[in-house]
């Protein structure tokens, strides 16, 4: 009976019948079958109709910190369950340690992109972009960008050598961003994608619709996208040239393909130096992690004129105390074998190109290794390599900078000068990542400026960094994942950028009343609410965009200024020196200080009894604008700005916008104020 790996479409998991020509994946180890793959029969169709009415229906009910929430819990329920996942990844080769990147590390993002959320991004749906643009002198017309939600689905082709981190640190920004998706997984490993999809759906956290999963081909999906869609793929640069193609024009295509990565060994790092060892280390991470399948593994190693030998050595020695090729099952094993005998032939087909390139091994051979495998079990029924170096005498040789042999292999050339290095970098046509051992600022910044625009990433590893670096082949959920060139050209990853990348950004115009009705945002010349009780006594529950409160005055005297510059000694001269004060083009004279000016105003907007405002939080974008000398008057304005009430919490954050006046209606300084508001309040008297 042939088992056949389910597909999660429309909500509910769906199986072919039958299918002789089904793709069969077998154990990386053992060559055991492990389950077929198709999608005979499939509706497509209907799945993207599904994630389109469904999809975008549950979502758009979210608010983005209501969809962090699901993100979070999510998180923690795959987390319970990870031996599970551990196990199920060793069939695919993959050890303990390289089963930390794809599941610990898809984990990962699901929880950074939840926080990030909650604390960068608004409670409403809408996100603004950069400050408002003044379109008419008297504040009537106002200009801003906006994002908002896309209308489509989110459609992500991956690769096979990270089933899960691969297919979250998608499916989590575009998720928050209210846009449904539907996984693609590539069929080597499809077996894993579907382990994590099932076990998120049997959570019931997941918004109908928001999460489909299609195990197989995907014949004519991309004559099924038009405007508001979006597909993000991963693998072969040719292929997504291919799949670019197919693409409508108001499709958004964006790919991470596979990437010449380098790493330069800095020429200050010289043997015995933290930065020649960490160097030695990070390469035998990169060629052993995965089983050297990774887009972001080193394939080219920089290093200065005459250290090829050393670094060889080195390697050599690290590979001998470190290494154990075999399955992932049995002790002691610390890389796994490639994903199939497939990707091996292939992987060492293209070690034949560096060979008859001019490419000489100096660590390893691409002979079969002594692979400890379980008992019963050969080695040759296993896809299992050795780490490989090829030392080349030309760097310039095309089929350095051209060819990736997607496992353990990597290549190792020479340079003259920093200079040259960066060009070697170049010659890649675009990278994911290059990282730099070096303990020169200026050795890195001459690098940085050469290269820095031929890659997505670039990391500087020395002793200072070594231990807590993330390492060269580790893209983490806060920063870009992606390059230009031959890298793809995308942007994965980068916080709030991903999101951002799955929604539209829009300018809007109009008056300050209806911006603020459109962005949830209040903008000057909106109305504002000063009646009743003062805002500080009004909880999150009864606090309203546009609740004000504007003070009394409050006179300048020198003797203030003096005071206040003797207790803090802040004794600057244009506070307590007229003369000097006078001949400065700033100043009329002698003038208050300005934090005396934003103190004064938190006593004439305050309500000092106790109440739902628990703290003052911060004070953002503070501007000084006009000065103030003694005899002249200010008083404030404290509109609420922005409410952003906290999922998890009993209190929320009221952004204030705060605008000091003088005497003559000049604004003095302007400012936000950040408070913490409890959502609900009883006072006192009532509870007693």
């Amino acid at each position: 009976m042939m088992t056949f790996l389910p597909s999660y479409v429309k909500g509910a998991w769906w199986t072919p019948v039958e299918d002789p020509d089904a793709a069969v994946v077998r154990d990386a180890s053992t060559g055991d079958e492990v389950v077929r793959v198709s999608t005979t029969g499939l509706d497509l169709a209907g799945a993207v109709a599904f994630a389109r009415r469904e999809g975008q229906r549950s979502l758009g009910a979210l608010t983005f910190h209501q969809r962090a929430m699901v993100l979070k819990n999510l998180a923690i329920a795959l987390n319970e369950r990870r031996e599970e996942l551990y196990a199920l990844s060793m069939r695919s080769g993959s050890t303990r340690r390289d089963s930390l990147s794809d599941i610990d590390g898809g984990i990962g993002v699901l929880f950074t992109f939840s926080s990030k959320a909650r604390r960068e991004l608004p409670a409403g749906t809408v996100v603004l972009d950069g400050p408002v643009e003044p379109l008419s002198k008297d504040g009537s017309f106002l200009g801003r960008h906006v994002y908002t939600r896309l209308p489509g689905v989110a459609v992500q082709i991956n690769a096979f050598n990270f089933p899960m981190w691969g297919s979250l640190e998608k499916f989590a920004p575009a998720f928050l961003a209210g846009l449904p998706t539907i996984v693609k997984p590539a069929t080597p490993t499809a077996y894993i994608a579907e382990a994590w999809v099932r076990m998120v759906v049997e959570t019931g956290l997941l918004p109908e619709g928001s999460l489909q999963l299609v195990s197989g081909s995907v014949p004519g999906l991309f004559d099924l996208l038009d405007l508001g869609d979006t597909v993000g793929f991963t693998g072969s640069a040719s292929t997504a040239e291919r799949l670019r193609a197919q693409a409508k024009p108001g499709v958004r295509f964006t790919s991470e393909t596979d990437s010449i990565n380098a790493s330069i060994l800095g020429p200050d790092a010289v043997p015995g130096t933290p930065e020649f060892d960490a160097y030695v280390k990070q390469l035998l991470v990169e060629l052993t992690t995965k089983a050297g399948q990774k887009c972001t593994a080193i394939r080219r190693a920089i290093v200065p004129a005459g250290t090829t030998d050393a670094v060889a050595a080195a390697l050599r020695e690290k590979i001998a105390e470190r290494v154990v090729v075999g399955d992932p099952r049995v002790e002691g094993v610390t890389m796994g074998p490639l994903v199939s005998r497939e990707q091996r032939d292939e992987v060492l087909r293209q070690v034949a190109v560096l060979q008859d390139a001019g490419g000489r091994f100096v660590v390893g051979s691409a002979e079969a290794p002594d692979a400890r495998v379980a008992d019963g079990a050969s080695p040759a029924d296993g896809a299992f390599l050795e780490p490989m170096l090829l030392a080349f005498a030309d760097a310039a040789t095309p089929a350095v900078n051209d060819i990736e042999a997607f496992g353990p292999v990597a290549s190792i050339v020479e340079y003259t000068d920093v200079a040259e290095a960066a060009t070697i970098v170049g010659r890649g046509g675009g990278s994911l990542v290059t990282s730099v051992a070096t303990h020169d600022p200026g050795v890195a910044t001459e690098l940085l400026t050469r290269m820095g625009a031929m890659n997505g990433r670039v990391l500087f590893l020395d002793r200072d960094d070594a231990r807590t670096s993330t390492g060269h082949g580790a893209p983490v959920p806060h920063l870009v994942h992606g390059g230009p060139g031959r890298a793809g050209g995308g942007e994965e990853l980068g916080g709030i950028r991903s999101v951002l990348h799955s929604m539209q950004r829009t300018a809007i115009q109009g008056s300050p009343r209806m911006l603020t009705a459109l962005t949830g945002v209040w903008h000057p010349g909106a109305e504002t609410d000063t009646a009743g009780r003062h805002p500080f006594r009004k909880p999150l529950s009864d606090l309203r965009i546009g609740d004000a409160v504007e003070s009394a005055e409050r006179e300048v005297t020198l003797d203030d200024i003096e005071v206040f510059a003797n207790f803090t000694g802040d004794t600057f001269y244009a506070h307590m020196d007229e003369e000097s004060a006078a001949a400065n083009p700033f100043f009329p004279g002698r003038v208050a200080h300005g934090y005396l000016l934003v103190s004064w105003a938190a006593g004439l907007f305050v309500d000092p009894a106790p109440g739902p405002v628990l703290a003052n939080s911060g004070l953002e974008n503070l501007r000084f604008v006009t000065p103030v000398s003694p005899g002249d008057r200010i008083r404030v304005a404290l509109t609420a700005k922005q409410i952003t009430p906290r999922e998890t919490d009993e209190y929320g954050e009221v952004r204030w916008d705060a605008v000091i006046h003088n005497q003559d209606d000049e604004i003095v300084a302007q400012y936000d104020v950040l408070t913490l508001v409890a959502k609900t309040w009883q006072p006192a008297e009532v509870l007693v």
